[in-house]
């Protein structure tokens, strides 16, 4: 009969029922007659006791299987399978009472009796026992009171909380009180539904929160459950999941626990452990639920594997004395209620008798292997004398080494006798009831006495243990147990730590690692993850359709860190930051700029100050040779001019150098420009006058080869008289003079100059970090500013290149000594090339190498100009100063008519008028 699900209401329906079905009036006396024998083995003595109280064991394991029949009466079931740790239990109870009884300063006018029943760790057991002790006879007689003995006090049990939880049901429709040792299910702290419910073992609730804290102390995520299909298992092991999983545990399976043999379903939970990478698993059943599994566990060799119990078997001498047992369940960790040493209570269970009661007798000849059967006698079974020696045996039932439950009977019975000293002293007139009255010991009700009982505070003796009720449970309290080998090989509880409910919230849990021996007598803390912790520099990326707790460890992206272990996402860096190579840690930035002081920006200076130094020398040869022939041909002005062009475009290289400052972006870019200018300018000057002179020298060669051709015509006809060409004059060849390619020069600079005051003014070069360019470095740059100015400064410089490039390379046939027209334009055309190969090893770089690009290209510009102009005058001036005539500095072009007869009067006049006319246009006194 399983009752768990109905209502209080429901129980009162269901009794009435049953009370019609069952009984019937037999005669005019309307004695009660009981239709089906109920099968009951137990204590009970309740002649001359003034109060009874009840007690419920579940002395056997299970009920023996039998046939339904219904040629004969209906009878319950027998149990079989004896435990020899629970008839401790019931022992404990009679040893309570006896010890009560003796006593003078509790109940000393109460004589206590009992009434004690075999619940066989089943529920209809457990509710005949019920039925059957509210009764008041050996007879069931539901929602009557058949019995006119001493009045009933309460019940002790009934064991099991599913046990539990179908007698509470039945005794709150008469609230009467149950005093709970052993049933722990978090389902019975409802006073609405358990209205007279008690217990002396704290609620799953505790232990169900211990248990989840264990867990998460180690760092466990992954773990399975093993539940009993009780209220006691679900309850408990639900309770532990939700905290679990709020804090990421994961559930690597759940397996249930029959309550009937299953060994299909057994098999199923073995393989189940097997199959999982879990090496933690959680236990939430009775002893009873669980030696079927650790048989099995046994036969396959379950091993490596962390097993956390309840404690329902934490201290359960049926598993931890199974043989073989270590290599499966050592290093296991469990929860235990209070331990206590209760003095006397050995002495009185190696005292017991096999007389006068079944249960005594049956395990007497279970213990002895003996019977007081005569039947059995007969058929071979040793006889029992009943002087057998129990303190010989060593066993389950005489361990009182670990007296957990054991002590809970202890303190319920000492519970309700303290409740009934209470009730007993009450005064009159000052009494809880109704006008201030007070209940009699001899004729109280079950509610009188449930006061009491949820207003009780004693002390327990021997132990000195406060007990009180909150609501009707206790606070939660537990040892925390592990399982090591002792010195032959068998199963010790060592003491680890405790759990107190009580305690600050960082106090609760309470566990001495170092003493912690695990499965297989590892030292270490057994891992249990489903994936292996992300370490920082990664983060955790979940599999898609498995549990949260398994997931791919996936490195931070660039400039993203993660410094925690199990990171969930990655942190961006800030801007002025970079991931470090393991991405755990954001680091400054490398600030990258071409310095003065490294080993390419020493080169460079080294390089920029050599060509300014060299065009100071060239700038040094012109002055001491300034009154030759060749410097006063070359317009002095513009000479040094370029030549101070180019020691800006030399100096300003070295600006672009060290951190950009505001000072040195505007310094930079403004020299370069209008030093290019100054040069370019100089140079078109230069190239002009090249430029009209070659045009003149042209002239004058085309009015020689007419000349010629009108001798030639005179001397064949020496009648016809001819006329010889014009011969150009000087101002048709030279139209321009000194001082126009000095305005050339001062106005193109001035123009440029002027461009750049605007720039500066209106949007000047400023520095600025580029985090853009490279991920890991702050380059330290110059920002030109709106590119429309910086297109038109350096678009003008262009322009003046070509025009000057243009000028020389029209006078590049004129010859002189030194080839001024073609040293221009060879010049210009480094110029362009240098420039030219600029721009795309400029867009191709980064960084301080970008600089040094365009460092370069200002650098080999400049030497390109210097180099090609100044090299053929210098040349002359030192090396062949012979050449430096006023006669050699005269232009020719190149002349490629050959003269065929020798000279005639004619002719050599011509020649003469043209050579005096070229001379003119180079006259040094212009």
């Amino acid at each position: 009969m399983d009752l768990t699900g109905l209502s209080s209401k429901g129980h009162l329906l269901l009794v009435l029922c049953v009370s019609c079905s069952l009984y019937t009036s037999t005669d005019a006396e309307g004695s009660c007659k009981l239709k089906a024998k109920f099968n009951l083995r137990g204590y009970k003595e309740v002649l001359k006791k003034t109060v009874v109280i009840g007690g419920m064991f579940p002395v056997h394991q299970r009920l023996v299987s039998t046939d339904s029949n219904t040629t004969i009466p209906p009878e319950s079931s027998d149990c079989e399978a004896f435990n020899f740790r629970t008839f401790r239990w019931a022992q404990t109870m009679l040893f309570a009472l006896n010890e009560i009884n003796n006593r003078t300063d509790l109940l000393p006018l109460t004589e206590l009796g009992y009434v004690i029943y075999d619940s066989c760790f089943t529920i209809s057991k457990a509710v005949e026992g019920t039925l059957t002790f509210l009764t008041g006879q050996d007879e069931a007689v539901p929602n009557y009171r058949c019995g006119d003995g001493p009045p009933l006090s309460a019940l002790v049990g009934a064991g099991g909380s599913d046990l539990s939880i179908a007698t509470a049901r039945i005794l709150g429709l008469y609230y009467f009180p149950q005093m709970s040792y052993a049933s722990s299910c978090s389902v019975l702290e409802s006073r609405f539904q358990y209205p007279t419910f008690l217990r002396t073992i704290p609620s799953d609730e505790h232990q169900s929160v211990a248990m989840a804290k264990l867990v998460l102390h180690f760092g466990w995520t992954w773990v399975g459950t093993i539940a009993a299909e009780d209220d006691y298992g679900k309850y408990g092991i639900k309770r532990f999941k939700e905290v679990v999983e709020e804090a990421g545990v994961c559930i690597s399976f759940s397996e249930t626990l029959p309550k009937v043999s299953n060994p299909e379903a057994i098999e199923r939970i073995v393989q189940a452990v097997l199959d999982s990478t879990a090496k933690i698993i959680v236990v939430f059943s009775s002893d009873v639920d669980l030696s079927p599994l650790v048989g099995e566990l046994l036969r396959n060799n379950v091993t490596n594997r962390t097993w956390i119990a309840s404690e329902a078997w934490v201290t359960s001498a049926a598993i931890s004395r199974h043989p073989d047992i270590l290599p499966v369940l050592g290093g296991t960790i469990g929860f235990a209620v209070k331990r206590a040493e209760i003095p006397g209570l050995k002495e009185h269970l190696l005292s017991v008798i096999p007389y006068n009661d079944t249960l005594t007798e049956e395990f007497w000849g279970i213990v002895f292997n003996c019977s007081m059967n005569y039947t059995q006698i007969l058929r071979g079974k040793n006889r029992c004398t009943g002087e057998e020696m129990l303190d010989k045996l060593n066993n389950t039932y005489s361990d009182v080494s670990q007296l957990r439950i054991t002590y809970n009977v202890y303190k319920a019975v000492y519970a309700v006798a303290h409740a009934l000293h209470n009730l007993e002293h009450c005064e009159e007139g000052s009494g809880p009831f109704e006008n201030d009255s007070c209940a009699d010991i001899n004729k109280f009700e079950p509610w009188q006495l449930m006061y009491y009982l949820k207003n009780l505070r004693f002390t327990v003796p021997h132990t000195g243990e406060e007990i009180y009720f909150n609501n009707g449970d206790v606070d939660g309290f537990y040892e925390i147990l592990n399982w090591q080998s002792d010195s032959d090989g068998g199963i010790t509880y060592t003491h680890i730590g405790y759990y107190n409910s009580t305690a600050p919230l960082d106090e609760k849990l309470t566990i001495n690692n170092a003493s912690i021996i695990w499965n297989n007598d590892i030292l270490e803390t057994p891992r249990s993850v489903c994936s292996e912790r992300c370490q920082p520099g990664t983060r955790m990326g979940i599999r898609q359709g498995e549990p949260v707790c398994c997931f791919d460890c996936i490195p931070c992206a660039d400039g993203e860190v993660s410094n925690t272990t199990d990171a969930r996402g990655c942190i961006q860096c800030d801007e002025d930051y970079w991931s470090n190579a393991n991405h755990d840690e954001c680091v400054p930035k490398t600030i990258e700029f071409l310095d003065f002081t490294e080993p390419l920006g020493i080169t460079l200076i080294a390089i920029a100050a050599f060509g300014a130094l060299a065009t100071i020398v060239v700038a040094i040869i012109f002055l001491i040779h300034l009154n030759t022939p060749l410097a006063k041909v070359n317009d002095p002005l513009l000479t040094f001019s370029l030549l101070l062009g180019l020691v800006i475009t030399f100096l300003c290289s070295i600006v672009f150098l060290g951190e950009p400052q505001m000072w040195s972006c505007m310094t930079s870019q403004v020299a370069l420009a209008v030093g290019f200018a100054l040069c370019l300018s100089s140079l078109m000057g230069k190239s002009a006058l090249l430029m009209l002179r070659a045009r003149a020298v042209k002239a004058v060669k085309n009015a020689t080869k007419a000349a010629k051709a009108a001798a030639a015509a005179a001397e064949q006809s020496p009648d016809t008289a001819v006329i010889a060409p014009a011969i150009p004059q000087k101002n048709d060849v030279d139209p321009i003079h000194p001082r126009h390619q000095r305005v050339i020069m001062i106005v193109c600079t001035l123009i440029q100059a002027v461009a750049c005051t605007v720039w500066l003014i209106l949007m000047p070069p400023h520095p600025v970090k580029n985090t853009a360019a490279q991920n890991i470095k702050i380059i330290l740059e110059c920002d030109t500013g709106n590119i429309i100015f910086i297109c038109s400064i350096f678009g003008y410089d262009i322009l003046l290149a070509l025009l000057a490039f243009a000028f020389a390379f029209v006078a590049r046939k004129l010859e002189d000594h030194f080839n001024e027209g073609k040293s221009v334009t060879f010049g210009m055309l480094v110029f362009f090339i240098v420039w030219i190969s600029f721009v795309p090893a400029y867009l191709s770089t980064r960084g301080k190498f970008m600089v040094a690009v365009q460092i370069f290209a200002i650098l080999a510009s400049s030497f390109g100009l210097l180099a090609c102009v100044f090299i053929p005058k210098c040349y002359v001036l030192l090396v062949k100063p012979e050449r430096n005539k006023e006669e050699m500095m005269i232009p020719r072009a190149k002349s490629r008519d050959a003269v065929a007869n020798g000279s005639s009067a004619s002719l050599a006049t011509i020649s003469s008028s043209a050579n005096a006319t070229a001379v003119s246009t180079v006259s040094l006194d212009d």
